[in-house]
């Protein structure tokens, strides 16, 4: 059995969706806006009410603690939420300075406050948060979208080493094909409320190269 599966998965108007993602996998989702990308990794996150079974290791999330279950299958969202006043403070077990500056923070990053930080600091302070959970699978929502080009190749390289070292599996949501060929990894397409092969291809996991 491959190491997150996911099977006759439906919610709303969406689905059913089944795939399976080995350790150290790569898949793309790519769509329209609208077409349900943010809608399924909710639903993967155990976020969002839905029908059918997604298993992390042959554990269905309904069987496990959902903080225990949202720790291994983490959630990167689109836009990230801070409760609190300080960076600091959203890092209980202290931020990680070698990972701060890998995406051009300074190490007193964590005295900042949050008022002070741009769209696209706020984006990349998100990721370092989902990493300290050291998540197995990761469900991306356009996490360099707001990024300039030296910034998101940053990203790309914290997620791509990340998920070497573990290996963890990505589940990558990306309007961006250019990123897609360069990363490298299955895609696919969510169109009419369901998954199809992008233009009918696949990605190779090795440099990109279509298959």
């Amino acid at each position: 059995m491959a190491d997150f599966s996911v099977n006759g998965l439906e919610f709303r108007n969406f689905g059913p969706f089944s795939f399976q993602l080995e350790r150290g996998e790569r898949l793309f989702v790519t769509g329209a806006s609208g077409s349900g990308k943010s809608l399924l990794l909710r639903a993967l996150a155990d976020l969002d009410p839905h029908r059918g079974w997604v298993l992390l290791d042959g554990c269905e999330a309904q069987e496990m603690p959902a903080p225990r279950w949202r720790r291994r299958v983490g959630l990167l969202p689109a836009e990230s939420q801070w409760w609190y006043d300080m960076v600091g403070q959203h890092f209980p077990g202290g931020l990680r300075e070698e990972l701060a500056t890998n995406l051009g923070f300074p190490a007193t990053v964590g005295e900042w406050s949050i008022a002070r930080l741009s769209s696209g600091e706020k984006q990349r302070l998100a990721i370092l948060r989902l990493l300290q959970n050291q998540p197995e699978v990761l469900l991306l929502d356009e996490p360099t979208a707001n990024l300039d080009p030296e910034n998101r190749l940053k990203v790309e390289a914290l997620l791509l080493e990340y998920q070497r070292q573990r290996p963890a599996v990505l589940l990558w949501v990306s309007h961006d094909l250019e990123q897609v060929e360069r990363l490298g990894g299955r895609c696919l397409e969510l169109i009419g409320g369901r998954l199809r092969e992008m233009g009918g291809k696949n990605y190779s996991a090795a440099g990109g190269v279509k298959i």
